[in-house]
């Protein structure tokens, strides 16, 4: 069982750096220089398959290696990766491991959007200035038109993407004893 969640978490680890540096472009305007990029979808998957732990797992992992493949960022870029996406992962991840039904995807995803963006409000607030040398009175100005818009419409895209090809890529994955073991089983995924 532990080898083929070291197998899941390396392919998806991968299909998730390969989305990163493939796919990536402006969806706010006002800051194109936050790029989106659906590498968050493959993590999100594995966290909703197989528990928030290894998803947030598999974020630290491809967030060092986006940043030694790419030079870009540094470790204040794999720690605002992590905050980010750790923090999407392990809300909906959790939410839908509890409650595996659509309700509970959804409001996961909900949850996890929300909370990314308010984390990253902080992060963006305490981090950002130590890492592009900006004010914090420039980077307070930048919350309102970039931000938080830019969150929430990562958070969405990466909800709605995984919200309509979960089901599909889960029947490829391992049947539920991976996720629970004993007597227990597992409800319908619908």
């Amino acid at each position: 069982m532990k080898q083929k969640r070291l197998v899941y978490a390396g392919a998806f680890s991968g299909l998730s750096l390969v989305l990163a540096l493939l796919i990536h472009f402006p969806i706010v305007p006002q800051a194109p220089f936050l790029l989106y990029d659906p590498g968050d979808i493959p993590i999100l998957i594995l966290g909703f398959k197989l528990g928030p732990f290894l998803g947030v797992t598999v974020t630290a992992i491809v967030s060092v290696l986006f940043a030694l493949v790419t030079g870009e960022g540094g470790p204040w870029g794999v720690l605002m990766h992590l905050l980010a996406t750790g923090t999407y992962v392990a809300i909906a991840g959790g939410i839908y491991h509890r409650k595996r039904t659509q309700s509970g995807a959804v409001v996961g995803l909900v949850l996890a959007t929300l909370g990314m963006t308010g984390v990253m409000i902080v992060a963006n607030l305490l981090i950002t200035p130590l890492y592009l040398g900006a004010s914090r009175e420039a980077v307070a100005t930048m919350l309102v038109p970039a931000i938080i818009p830019f969150n929430l419409l990562k958070g969405v895209i990466n909800g709605v993407v995984t919200f309509l090809v979960y089901k599909k890529v889960s029947r490829l994955l391992e049947e539920p004893d991976l996720v629970h073991s004993g007597t227990e089983t597992l409800k319908s995924e619908g």
